[in-house]
């Protein structure tokens, strides 16, 4: 019931936000770097944000969320926040890089920092080193979903994805909150999307996994630590584009804060997909994905597997629409 209340609950609230920003204006512009071709409001993933937060909040007035993970992804407030004014008012760059290590910094102490990254084949204990890791991880993945949030349902299934994933593999509930919000936002942003997320919702979003993921690794009373290369690998398709894509434009020598549409999903759209397409074809990625992490028990194993098949399919969007 409770899930079925905060679907209600996300898909009105999406409705009234999407009403507040026609009225305001608050669109987003077609420009060279956009996806679509019609001018559409924006700040959707205030909806999603607000359905998270009372979700999570009432697990923890009914003492079925850990406390640690709760406190640390209640942090998440500060980042949202800010990345609605952004989605307003186009802060600084510097401004949002200190929000965003601010919040890494804060969603570490809450889980206590990453305790040990555990590669299968040897772990890797040094506190300083994996702890610079876990905040630089943090941040890239803010920014990455940040980044792959471009076309209709994309960002939107892909959070859909990692709860139900994460569900089936922990049981905890929060993941099934996380599934409720973002599919009664993406009624609205399916194909064609009636109101974008904004970075209120992808910041967010990429701040959530990368808390997973330091969570799962440490382990807690309910469960033993699970390999940080298990959410690396469920969360493969948005990491490998977003990271093959920034590699590559450094190597061409290009400003890595300018402005472009070279990530794989775009390029397909770009070749003749259209967003719906694409959608629907990640969504079959992320099956083969995690049916890799489910049946293969070996984290390293399955991790490479998730990387071959990855580079392949990056291989088949280079010849649709090169890299240019």
């Amino acid at each position: 019931m409770l899930y079925l209340v905060l679907f209600i609950f996300s898909v009105i609230l999406t409705l009234i936000v999407r009403k507040i920003a026609i009225k305001k204006s608050l669109v987003a512009k077609v420009s060279d770097r956009s996806s679509h071709t019609v001018s559409t409001p924006h700040g959707g993933g205030i909806a999603l944000a607000l359905t998270w937060f009372l979700g999570i909040s009432y697990l923890y007035y009914m003492d079925d969320i850990n406390h640690s993970i709760y406190y640390a992804l209640m942090v998440g407030i500060l980042i949202s926040v800010v990345s609605y004014f952004d989605d307003l008012f186009e802060l600084s760059a510097k401004l949002r890089l200190i929000v965003q290590s601010s919040v890494a910094i804060l969603g570490l102490y809450f889980l206590g920092g990453l305790e040990q990254i555990n590669l299968i084949v040897f772990s890797i204990d040094n506190t300083v080193l994996i702890n610079i890791f876990a905040f630089f991880m943090i941040i890239w993945f803010i920014n990455l979903y940040n980044f792959l949030d471009g076309i209709d349902g994309y960002a939107g299934s892909q959070a859909i994805f990692l709860g139900l994933a994460g569900y089936i593999f922990f049981s905890d509930s929060h993941f099934l909150v996380l599934v409720s919000a973002s599919l009664g936002f993406l009624v609205w942003n399916w194909h064609k999307a009636k109101i974008f997320m904004g970075d209120v919702g992808s910041t967010l979003l990429g701040y959530n996994i990368a808390i997973f993921a330091i969570y799962y690794q440490n382990g807690n009373l309910e469960n033993e630590g699970t390999s940080i290369l298990v959410w690396i690998s469920l969360f493969g398709l948005f990491v490998f584009d977003a990271t093959y894509t920034l590699v590559l434009r450094k190597f061409n020598g290009e400003r890595i804060s300018q402005a472009h549409k070279k990530h794989a999903y775009q390029r397909l759209n770009q070749s003749g997909w259209a967003h719906d397409k694409v959608v629907k074809y990640s969504i079959f990625i992320n099956i083969l994905i995690f049916a890799i992490v489910y049946f293969i028990s070996n984290a390293l194993i399955s991790f490479i597997v998730v990387f071959v098949l990855l580079s392949l399919i990056m291989k088949f969007v280079n010849n649709k629409k090169g890299f240019e």
